[in-house]
């Protein structure tokens, strides 16, 4: 059978100890998860105007995690504790999701992913949450540290995960109003959006490729994703 082939968005990487010339890539996590998924990951560059190209002859489209979304692209201000914002990649990943929604590509986004999705489909976010980022307590990156409640009429993702999956968190950032064209297919407890879901889309808030392994729970947002491929 022959594998999707699936292109991830990447970040700049600017902070490499003793490096000057600019990098870009991302966590191998995501490439791993999605290839013992079942899909073949491709890494895309930051190239805006190369969207039409990169996206030729692939089957999907990953928004992956990273800095925070430039509030100017839903019209707010910066809040004071906004965190470092990356405008080559905010254009990057905009013309390569709405190229990806021109052609049908199924859509997969991951933290920064999924708050893209939401402002490029007329949605806004909250900029800044106190004390939600469990690195701030000192908790490893694939901890799954709290719980996500389904709604179990929602549609896709409600069939691929348990009505309450625990699941790591990295975001200070999150949902705010949620687009028009979107539904609410998770949240929290106390009711902080965690996961949306489309035509051709779902986006969730936490990180399924840091926890694939050791919290089965999570593989279910990746067998979602794979489903929309078939």
């Amino acid at each position: 059978m022959t594998r999707p082939r699936v292109g991830i968005s990447i970040a700049s990487l600017n902070a490499i100890p003793g490096v000057t010339r600019p990098y870009q890539g991302t966590a191998q996590h995501y490439s791993r998860a999605l290839w013992e998924a079942g899909a073949t990951p491709v890494l895309l560059p930051l190239i805006p105007e190369a969207a039409a190209d990169l996206l030729r002859d692939l089957d999907g489209l990953v928004l992956s995690g990273g800095v925070d979304v430039n509030p100017a692209l839903y019209g707010e201000a910066p809040d004071p504790q906004l965190g470092e914002v990356d405008d080559l990649r905010d254009a990057t990943e905009a013309a390569l999701y709405r190229e990806a929604r021109g052609r049908g590509l199924p859509v997969l986004g991951i933290c920064r992913g999924a708050q893209l999705i939401n402002v490029l489909e007329g949605g806004t976010l909250v900029q800044h949450l106190d004390g939600h980022a469990q690195t701030q307590d000192g908790h490893a990156y694939d901890d799954v540290t709290h719980d996500v409640v389904f709604d179990t009429a929602s549609g896709l993702l409600a069939r691929f995960h348990p009505e309450v999956t625990r699941v790591n968190s990295h975001h200070h950032q999150a949902v705010k109003a949620v687009a028009p064209t979107l539904r609410v297919a998770a949240r929290t407890p106390e009711g902080l959006v965690e996961a949306l879901e489309g035509d051709g889309v779902v986006a969730v808030q936490w990180h399924p490729e840091a926890t694939f392994r050791g919290a089965p729970d999570t593989n279910g947002t990746f067998r979602a994703y794979l489903e929309l491929l078939k």
